[in-house]
């Protein structure tokens, strides 16, 4: 089955809590494509400036001339036709968004490529997307080289982390990141494009402008694989487009002004949350991004954002968490901090509280899938409204309804898998089917394959993941609620629970644990756990560790640490 994005108005309401400022309906065809925003905003904001990375700035100007190049270069020299997959293999550094608008200017698909991938995920990704170029970071080209010749990839476009830093400090932090650090093992990929030669090359030669239309593809955009193989959602112009709008018309009820904001981007823009709300949402108001390379590197990321008048931020939970207990963070000026989003995982409500304390602004979480570009909902921001451990409302133009497993609605305040419409949802997997048919049902209802609840005022809130559910003498234990209790702890940093087997019960509880504080015990932790959790919930097992395995986000891996309970 090929389910086609749902596009009409008239099936999603408005709903009373949403603050008047926010429209009943946006349009999905606001922008044909996301090439007519980034000329759009061009037009309206071209001296701004628009991206800042390791102490360079480029401007909307710039952006939009250096894409060209590159633009240029994908036409001319490997005479690529619309529609042609390319991969991005790059962090959060300029040459990220460059290979971005460009690909996209010259019409052609986009493969988000996360650089920590493996050499087999990395080829799973191509040979799946069939993607002919790639541009990568020299860090990660020794793995592209154990399976380029396994994959249809025709030509190489490699970079450095300076290139784009102007003559001097690209000399000094690629010799330092090479030579000093020794960050890039050795490879060999004859015929490789440096990114700068292709730059060049690109400007010597005529762009011939492309038009995508509405309907074109313009990601395939892969989920984390964390329940399979990593699977393609094909997001068309329209899909992002769509979603761009409906968050922008969310943001009405807030003090946003065109032209005036800073966005902190920690989060990888090779991911579909920073993708469309820091990447194309930023450039529609005008913003300037600030991107951070390497979040996980918080001494240096506190550094950084004492650089800046900072208005905007975006980030996972334990990206909250990590900053809050780094040194000098709290000494940080967060007079212009006017909001600050939340996705990927549940933000427990310790992290919220302690967060809005120490900054003044609260976390505003919302929810969203890979498969719907992919923000679903959002909390009420700038009117002191926000629900701690709610996902918000449904954004405009977006259907939520929860559905027992007979695909039956349920009533309020009863748990159930959440199912999804609205112009941001996928048109299909890409060359699979199988699996497109499993996700969707015959009316166009994406299932989401996460348990949640509604209230008596429409909010939603998410109880668990329907795959990591534990289930304990045939009660349903969410580990998201046993997290959100142990995190509670003032000697707990991180915490992750999963279902272990039992003999006695099918499962168990067992929770890994970050200390804060080095005096904790496992006899303390299982005492706390008595006075707040009915007996089935109290976890069996503790396991003290010093960090938990995460995604590229950020995100606690549950899976990685039941398959290392199963070794």
């Amino acid at each position: 089955m090929q389910s086609q994005a749902v596009t009409g108005q008239d099936c999603y309401p408005w709903h009373k809590q949403y603050p008047k400022e926010i429209p009943s309906s946006i349009n999905p065809h606001r922008y044909e494509s996301l090439v007519e925003l980034l000329h759009t905003s061009v037009r309206k904001f071209g001296t701004l400036p628009a991206y800042h990375c390791m102490g360079t700035t480029i401007t909307y100007d710039k952006l939009n001339q250096l894409s060209s190049n590159f633009a240029s270069y994908l036409q001319n020299d490997l005479d690529l036709k619309p529609g042609t997959p390319i991969a991005i293999q790059l962090p959060n550094i300029l040459q990220y968004p460059i290979a971005l608008f460009g690909a996209l200017r010259a019409g052609m698909i986009i493969v988000n490529t996360n650089p920590l991938y493996t050499p087999r995920e990395i080829k799973h990704q191509l040979v799946d997307s069939g993607a002919k170029v790639i541009v990568i970071l020299a860090n990660f080209a020794h793995k592209l080289e154990e399976i380029t010749d396994e994959t249809a990839v025709d030509h190489v476009v490699i970079t450095e982390m300076g290139d784009q830093l102007g003559r001097i400090k690209k000399i000094l932090v690629n010799g330092v990141v090479k030579h000093v650090k020794k960050m890039i093992p050795s490879y060999h990929l004859p015929g490789a494009t440096k990114f700068n030669q292709a730059l060049s090359s690109g400007k010597k030669q005529v762009f011939k402008k492309v038009y995508p239309r509405g309907w074109n593809t313009a990601f395939l955009q892969y989920t984390g694989g964390t329940t399979g193989v990593s699977k393609g959602a094909v997001l068309t112009h329209t899909n992002i487009v769509a979603n761009i709008e409906q968050f922008y018309a969310w943001l009405l009820s807030t003090k946003i002004k065109q032209g005036e904001e800073t966005m902190i981007t920690a989060l990888p823009l090779y991911h579909i949350l920073a993708l469309v709300a820091n990447c194309f949402l930023m450039m529609k108001i005008g913003a300037k991004n600030v991107l951070i390379p390497n979040p996980r590197d918080m001494q240096g990321f506190v550094k950084e954002l004492s650089k800046h008048k900072f208005s905007l931020f975006s980030g996972v939970n334990t990206l909250y968490n990590g900053l809050m207990n780094e040194s000098g963070f709290e000494q940080l000026d967060f007079s212009n901090l006017k909001l600050c989003g939340a996705g990927g995982m549940a933000v427990q409500a310790n992290t919220a509280k302690k967060w809005k304390k120490m900054t003044g602004c609260p976390i505003s979480e919302g929810y969203g899938l890979t498969e719907t570009s992919p923000i679903l909902t959002f909390n009420i921001v700038g009117q002191g409204k926000e629900r701690i451990g709610s996902i918000g409302l449904p954004i405009p133009n977006t259907k939520l309804i929860i559905v027992n497993e007979n695909e039956d609605e349920l009533p309020e305040d009863v748990p159930g898998e959440i199912f999804a419409k609205g112009p941001q949802v996928m048109k299909e997997y890409h060359n699979n089917p199988t699996e497109t048919e499993k996700v969707f049902t015959k009316d166009g209802w994406l299932k989401t394959g996460d348990i949640g609840v509604k209230d008596k005022d429409g909010f939603f809130r998410i109880v668990d993941r329907k795959k990591e559910m534990i289930l304990v003498s045939g009660f349903n234990v969410y580990p998201n609620e046993i997290e959100e209790v142990i995190s509670s702890h003032e000697k707990v940093r991180e915490v992750a629970a999963i279902g272990i087997p039992d003999a006695k019960s099918d499962e168990a509880v067992k929770i890994f644990v970050v200390k804060n504080d080095p005096t904790l015990s496992e006899e303390e932790l299982i005492t706390y756990c008595k006075t707040k959790l009915t007996a089935y919930k109290v976890p069996k097992q503790v396991e003290f560790r010093d960090e938990l395995p995460k995604s590229n986000v950020g995100k606690i891996l549950r899976k990685a640490l039941r398959e290392q309970e199963r070794v």
